[in-house]
Formats: C-alpha cells, sequence, structure tokens
C-alpha cells in the first residue's frame, strides 16, 4: 500500500485540475449501505426488489410502498462525512480539485465542505411538491408518515432520479466539461454498472486515471493507477 499512496501523492501533487467521480464507496465509511456489496440494499430481501421499488412506474402505483422502503432505506438520519469526504473538500480549498462528480444523493460533500458538487441522482435533502413547487427538506420527509402532503395538498416526491427518468442534462454537460478539462481524474467508490452516468468517465482525455474502489469495476479502465483500499484510508494518507 505504501508505494501505491506514494504515487497517487505524486500524481496529486503534480496536478491543478483534478476531478473526482465518485459512487456508493465513498459513504460507506459512514455507515451508509451501497447497493451490490453483499450486505447492500441489493441483497436485502423485501416484497418486491429494490430496483422496481425505486423506478418512477412503481412509485406512481404503489407510492405508499414506494415511501415506506425509501424511509426505511434511503433515509438515514444523524450521518457524518467521512475522511474522503473531508480530504476532497480540502483538496478543493487548495485549489487543486475542480469539483466531484457523484451518483449519491446523502449530501456528504457538501456537508463536509465541497462547494462544487455535481449531483447525477439528486438529493434525499431535497424534496419538491409535485402540486406547487414548495422546497421542503430532509426533516420534513424524515418525519413524514405514509405518503407525504404539502400544506397544499400535494404530493412532496424526493428531488432523486428514479428508475426510468432521465438524468438532469444540465448536470451532465457540466460533469462532460469537468471531466474532460481535468489533467487528473479520481474514480472512487463505484462499480461502474449504472449508465449513464458511468459512461461519463469516458470523456477524459489526460493520462492520469486513478480508480480507488475495494473490488473489481465492470469495465476495463487501463487506469494508471488502481488502488484497492478503502477509499477514505487511502485519501487521507496523501
Amino acid at each position: 500500500m505504501k508505494e501505491t499512496i506514494a504515487r497517487l501523492k505524486e500524481l496529486v501533487d503534480g496536478s491543478d485540475n483534478i476531478v473526482f467521480f465518485g459512487g456508493a464507496g465513498v459513504s460507506t465509511e459512514s455507515g451508509i449501505p451501497d447497493f451490490r456489496s453483499t450486505d447492500g440494499l441489493y441483497h436485502q430481501k423485501w416484497k418486491y426488489p429494490p430496483e422496481t421499488i425505486l423506478s418512477h412506474t412503481f412509485y406512481e402505483c404503489n407510492t405508499e410502498e414506494f415511501f415506506r422502503f425509501y424511509r426505511a432505506k434511503l433515509l438515514i438520519p444523524g450521518v457524518q462525512p467521512n475522511a474522503a469526504h473531508r480530504k476532497l473538500a480540502e483538496l478543493e480549498q487548495a485549489g487543486k480539485l475542480k469539483g466531484v462528480i457523484t451518483q449519491n444523493i446523502d449530501g456528504l460533500h457538501q456537508a463536509a465542505g465541497s462547494k462544487v458538487v455535481l449531483e447525477l441522482h439528486g438529493s434525499v435533502h431535497r424534496n419538491y411538491c409535485e402540486k406547487c413547487g414548495k422546497f421542503h427538506d430532509f426533516d420534513f420527509m424524515y418525519r413524514s408518515e405514509g405518503v407525504p402532503r404539502c400544506d397544499c395538498g400535494g404530493r412532496v416526491k424526493p428531488d432523486v432520479v428514479l428508475y426510468e427518468e432521465g438524468l438532469d442534462q444540465e448536470t451532465i454537460q457540466r460533469s462532460v466539461q469537468l471531466i474532460r478539462n481535468a489533467d487528473m481524474l479520481i474514480i472512487g467508490g463505484t462499480s461502474l454498472n449504472v449508465y449513464p452516468a458511468a459512461g461519463l468517465i469516458n470523456y477524459y482525455r489526460g493520462h492520469k486515471l486513478v480508480l480507488i474502489n475495494k473490488s473489481a469495476v465492470a469495465r476495463d479502465l487501463a487506469a494508471d493507477l488502481v488502488i484497492t483500499d478503502p477509499i477514505g484510508e487511502a485519501l487521507s494518507r496523501i
């Protein structure tokens, strides 16, 4: 590990336009379960598979069951940023990291102090009334019961991208621009199974591609450096 961390530090020290692309593995050290590991959400038993529950069709047709799962599994109060989140915020403050592109919806990058965070799949901290558009925060959704309702009577929907829904095009465009301009791209805590998000890394044109993930990813990236240690542990040592 000592040699790979030394190489990672060397790459970071020699870069001033770093972009980080991350997934669920970034937040597991904060106590948030990922989706595809042995004890992840996709391996837990519910009446319906999580992929089905977290779809737009299920949300529309089985709304109460959707929110039962959503509150139980995706709304985790009291979680705090871990070493990975804090190091990325530190690199941004130092002027080296130009942005974080995340598939996570937990808001922990912002909680750690990161300013440029592009959330591909939305955030549990943003919820909107489908009738009047009024904003509702995490606490409102967490304390609600059944199908959450706004003061106007409208249904409150999480600003989270469900299966069958498209990603926000402005967020995609900004992500492409960041990756295209990066002189170093760090991919961390993601299996690269989820598209179109995983396809964004194809826009990287540099020669400092670093992969930090405890397990193998879904595609051959020909990375310049591969680290299989926990991401918080790896980043905190540079």
